[in-house]
């Protein structure tokens, strides 16, 4: 008996022997495969996903070339537009441009005093003279130039009118129609005006003013030179 029990309980240790060193076999196995496994994931990544970031980058570059040729145009054209915006703004805004005539339009008078308003506006370079009230308002200080023309077609009448700086009278001048179809008469002056200055024309109720298409008569004025 006691034979018998020693060979079984040798058989048993060679058997577990066995199986445990069958186990780490397995286990080393297993762990190889995974080794090697996670060495080739990354090469197999880098084969597929190479080839689309190339793409992607070539496509984004293409992208960024053409925004800045687009870019540029555009830099371009907005450069001509400040250029074309500061040139209209010096010639329609600089104070040192002031011209300006205006015709009547419509005979007025006699039985009125009152400031004449030239309403047929022939030129008015810098925007000074306003025909809504008659009156032309200096944008800088400086030598001015002022001229009229009277023309009066009413026979036995008297025509004339005054030219008023700041309401001060500074010519009056008049004439009479005596039985002829028509009189005119004409002046100019000089005034030296600061910024903001009137100049006007009026008339008086004793006297009578005609005007026709022919814009015969007229108000002008311009600047000399500013001081």
């Amino acid at each position: 008996m006691m034979r018998r029990a020693a060979v079984v309980l040798a058989l048993l240790l060679c058997l577990q022997w066995t199986w445990a060193q069958t186990d780490g076999e397995n286990k080393n196995a297993e762990v190889l495969f995974e080794s090697r496994s996670a060495e080739a994931t990354p090469d197999q990544s880098r084969t597929n996903v190479t080839p689309d970031i190339w793409a992607k980058l070539k496509e984004l570059r293409h992208k960024m070339e053409k925004l800045e040729q687009e870019n540029a145009a555009l830099k371009a054209k907005m450069s001509s537009s400040v250029n074309e915006v500061e040139e209209m703004k010096r010639v329609t805004a600089d104070p040192t441009k002031v011209a300006f005539t205006a015709s009547l339009a419509i005979d007025v008078g006699p039985g009125t005093d009152a400031t004449l308003r030239f309403l047929r506006v022939l030129t008015n370079i810098g925007q000074a003279y306003n025909p809504d009230t008659g009156i032309f308002t200096a944008p800088v200080s400086g030598a001015y130039y002022f001229r009229f023309t009277l023309w009066n077609r009413r026979t036995e009448s008297h025509v004339g009118a005054s030219l008023h700086h700041n309401h001060k009278s500074m010519m009056n001048n008049s004439d009479f129609n005596d039985y002829i179809a028509y009189v005119s008469l004409s002046n100019g002056i000089v005034l030296h005006l600061e910024e903001g200055d009137e100049v006007s024309m009026t008339i008086d109720s004793q006297y009578s003013i005609s005007d026709t298409g022919d814009n015969r008569t007229t108000f002008s004025g311009f600047l000399l030179f500013p001081l």
